[in-house]
């Protein structure tokens, strides 16, 4: 931390400064730089705007931190465990049937996407659309992120068919490819219309191919 980052005395605005090695400091940066790049990208965001918002002095980013690329891994791997547990907690409800788990998870999707009036994406997809610009180890980190959500489906729709929601001709694996290809270009699309429309016409449209 340089000299111009330790505390005045008798200094009393703003947040208090935390030190370099605080886990609330890690944690903040890493909840803020969620949001910032879910709606931004991960090119178009400075550390410094992250540093502002998040209230943490750039002394105790670097101590967690080696650079802005080892920051977007943390913020990858953070994002993946969120999401692969928000998976979880809808794909293992013993209270609806498998293809419900996945209509709850998407209309859950779409109150998330609301609340923040669809200026947040998916980080993933974000970052996707970036990947000319990223670090070359994105793109494995991208890829497993999508592997692990897409394995969770496909173990909802495994069961799905098991109790015969799905018809025995359908391949649960080629399904979850599918939905998640597809979901990731309604998310995108739903955050350039500003609105649930492509969430509610993939939906519809995933679940006629089941049904078929």
């Amino acid at each position: 931390m340089s000299s111009t980052d330790a505390p005045t005395p008798g200094r009393r605005r703003g947040r208090p400064r935390k030190p370099p090695g605080d886990q609330t400091a890690r944690q903040e940066l890493i909840r803020t730089g969620l949001e910032y790049l879910t709606e931004r990208g991960y090119c178009a965001v400075a550390v410094d705007e992250i540093l502002r918002a998040a209230g943490v002095p750039k002394g105790s980013f670097y101590y967690h931190f080696e650079s802005k690329e080892d920051f977007g891994r943390a913020l990858i791997g953070a994002y993946n465990e969120y999401f692969s547990s928000r998976l979880r907690s809808w794909f293992q409800r013993a209270d609806l049937s498998p293809l419900d788990r996945l209509r709850g998870f998407i209309s859950d999707a779409e109150k998330g996407m609301e609340k923040h009036a669809f200026r947040r994406g998916c980080l993933v997809g974000n970052l996707g659309q970036e990947m000319a610009a990223l670090p070359p180890g994105f793109r494995s980190l991208l890829s497993s992120a999508l592997s692990d959500w897409q394995h969770l489906t496909e173990a909802c729709l495994l069961e799905a068919q098991n109790q015969g929601e799905i018809g025995k001709h359908h391949k649960p694996e080629a399904l979850a490819a599918f939905f998640w290809i597809g979901w990731e270009g309604a998310v995108l699309r739903a955050k350039l219309e500003q609105g649930p429309a492509p969430l509610r016409q993939f939906a519809t449209g995933f679940f006629a191919l089941t049904s078929n």
